[in-house]
């Protein structure tokens, strides 16, 4: 378990960045694995929801959940809307009955709590999601409740590391053709292959916006074997399925 020091300094509010210990999963998916999009025992999964649903003391049903597609889809969570099935790469709220959680294997996590509207929100932040806008749609949304950017706190989790996030020459023109200027956020390998800096890129993004307080939980999940779930690092270990940790933040 991984706290945001600005974050924790707020007592309307609780969050977490879990990692993936002190839960009930086994093997690859040992142990505290919430995807429930991986083909881990369900039991299991659902078993490790109410676990982290305890720690909020809440009801599992309470604890909601995104589909997630490397989108950029913002949802408000309201009280009419919460059981439906949230097709979405962030979320936000006013409630105070819901916590929202993101899941990650790689992809940065961000989790959002802006003070003076008293609006909890997270992001599943992917590359493709952030090129693509998922940052700027969630904070325009934030605003459209009433929120001040400027009374905002945002804490950027556990993600992948620079140097353990190779690309291919493809996944760097995307890139480059979207602006001259994200080169920033590439280091050249050999002629086809790179380096690429997502929690470097996530910060820009952030950065262009008028936001008081920008802080990271600078943890690897690729080199964090112990602690946390790694898309990449299963891959290269030729595993063909991985785990996914789940990071939260409520209203009290």
């Amino acid at each position: 378990m991984f706290f945001s020091e600005n974050l924790k300094k707020n007592q309307d509010i609780q969050h977490c960045f879990f990692s993936k210990k002190n839960g009930t999963s086994t093997g690859i998916y040992e142990s505290l694995n919430c995807g429930i999009g991986s083909n881990d025992n369900q039991s299991n999964v659902q078993k490790n929801l109410e676990i982290v649903s305890k720690k909020f003391d809440i009801e599992k049903k309470n604890l909601i959940l995104m589909n997630q597609t490397h989108s950029n889809k913002v949802k408000i969570i309201e009280e009419k809307n919460y059981m439906k099935k949230v097709e979405c790469d962030a979320m936000i709220t006013k409630n105070n009955s819901f916590a929202l959680g993101v899941l990650t294997a790689d992809c940065a996590p961000i989790l959002i709590y802006e003070q003076s509207q008293q609006i909890i929100g997270c992001i599943h932040a992917g590359w493709r999601g952030a090129v693509n806008g998922i940052i700027d749609n969630t904070l325009k949304e934030i605003e459209k409740l009433g929120g001040n950017l400027k009374n905002l706190i945002v804490s950027i989790g556990p993600c992948i590391n620079q140097k353990n996030y190779e690309v291919k020459y493809d996944f760097y023109s995307k890139f480059i053709g979207k602006s001259k200027y994200h080169d920033l956020f590439f280091l050249k390998k050999d002629k086809e292959t790179f380096y690429f800096d997502l929690r470097g890129f996530i910060n820009k993004k952030l950065g262009g916006f008028d936001i008081s307080e920008i802080e990271n939980v600078t943890i690897d999940t690729f080199a964090s074997n112990n602690e946390y779930f790694s898309h990449r690092r299963a891959k290269k270990l030729g595993q063909d399925d991985y785990g996914r940790c789940i990071s939260v933040i409520k209203k009290n």
